[in-house]
């Protein structure tokens, strides 16, 4: 829960943090715009207030490591929703009623996860995982955003350390193989998830799991 709460409440200080102008800058995410993956980003607040909402009786068929669907192939940013998020973003217009969308629901998601009984189970994607489970894969998610949204803007602050590491460990745990301890959790996530390619000395020392990387999670 607390690393929930760290990963959500840095990324959403750094899109307050974000000028007019850095919101048509390109992000880390393949076909979108800043103002594109802060849309996606309401879009995630909504999902977790509509999940904490849906509490299920059925057993767990997930946790955070096999909710994620794993693909060897790259998002192309065609996906239909991926289309409708560019839309979206475009119709908004002023990038100041999307950082007070990001912070109205925003905010709201974030006490939620604080108020939600961690043992509880929740229904989402016809699948049903823990609460703990469940803000664990948000953990990652909002942590490579973060990495996303500053891709092209390097004077924004990084992700928390904490939050980092855990989503390190996550992704290590996602691959079956811990990286090598050379990387930084920074480098570990934007290599393991194909958001850059490993240096030549990098993919030396990754060694088997080379080959089954970068891990394009959905």
């Amino acid at each position: 829960m607390d690393h929930f709460s760290t990963a959500w409440t840095a990324l959403r200080a750094a899109v307050a943090d974000l000028s007019d102008e850095d919101f048509t800058r390109p992000s880390g995410c393949t076909g979108w715009l800043v103002r594109d993956l802060v849309c996606h980003l309401v879009i995630d607040a909504q999902d977790v207030l509509i999940t904490l909402a849906t509490p299920s009786g059925r057993e767990p068929t997930r946790d955070a490591v096999t909710y994620w669907e794993v693909s060897g192939t790259p998002p192309t940013g065609e996906d239909p929703l991926d289309a409708l998020t560019v839309r979206l973003a475009a119709a908004y217009g002023d990038p100041g009623l999307l950082r007070f969308h990001l912070d109205d629901v925003g905010s709201a998601a974030g006490r939620a996860a604080v108020l939600a009984d961690p043992a509880g189970r929740v229904g989402t994607r016809d699948q049903v995982l823990t609460v703990a489970d469940y803000l664990s894969v948000y953990v990652l998610e909002w942590t490579l955003h973060h990495l996303d949204l500053i891709a092209h803007l390097p004077d924004h602050a990084q992700p928390p350390a904490a939050t980092l590491g855990r989503s390190r460990e996550l992704l290590e745990r996602i691959a079956g193989s811990p990286f090598p301890a050379s990387l930084s959790d920074r480098d570990a996530l934007l290599v393991g998830t194909g958001r850059r390619e490993p240096a030549g000395a990098e993919r030396a020392e990754l060694g088997d799991l080379a080959g089954r990387l970068p891990l394009y999670l959905g």
